[in-house]
């Protein structure tokens, strides 16, 4: 099968489970990161491609709206900065990993968790008085808009 081809199977969310469980082990990163990127990719496909040699392929794991979170939760402690900042964005991170990044040293990291919609309110109070002004302002319209939406806050 052609690499343009795979890519495109490894994407499709109709592919048999066990072909994608096939291309997950492909030589080619594009095709593993198709595999990654797919909705219809099983959890312990996923789990696989979490320990991926190649970087974009984890982040394609985290960016992955079906990715388990005991899996996002691991991927959360990855040595590289880029997949981190994925599980920050991923709306199904848990509340105490989005805390936990909430106190990152890396302002870009914390700027992720205030962008996050489902970063609990106690902790964008939290990054009301960060140290960086940026975090500070976008944490302070983030709740703003919950209030205007009705959340409770607390």
């Amino acid at each position: 099968m052609k690499t343009l081809k795979k890519v495109e199977t490894a994407r499709n969310t109709f592919t048999p489970p066990e072909v994608l469980a096939q291309l997950s082990r492909d030589e080619d990163n594009d095709v593993r990161i198709g595999v990654a990127h797919n909705t219809s990719t099983p959890p312990e496909v996923l789990a696989e491609l979490s320990r991926d040699r190649d970087n974009d392929v984890r982040w394609h794991v985290t960016r992955n709206p079906s990715t388990p979170l005991e899996i996002l939760t691991e991927l959360s402690r990855d040595e590289d900065y880029n997949v981190r900042i994925g599980v920050a964005q991923n709306p199904s991170t848990p509340p105490e990993v989005l805390a936990e990044f909430s106190r990152d040293r890396d302002p870009y990291t914390r700027w992720y968790v205030v962008e996050n919609i489902s970063t609990p309110p106690e902790v964008l109070l939290i990054l009301m008085v960060d140290d960086d002004r940026d975090v500070r302002e976008r944490a302070e319209r983030a709740l703003s808009k919950r209030v205007q939406m009705g959340v409770e806050l607390v």
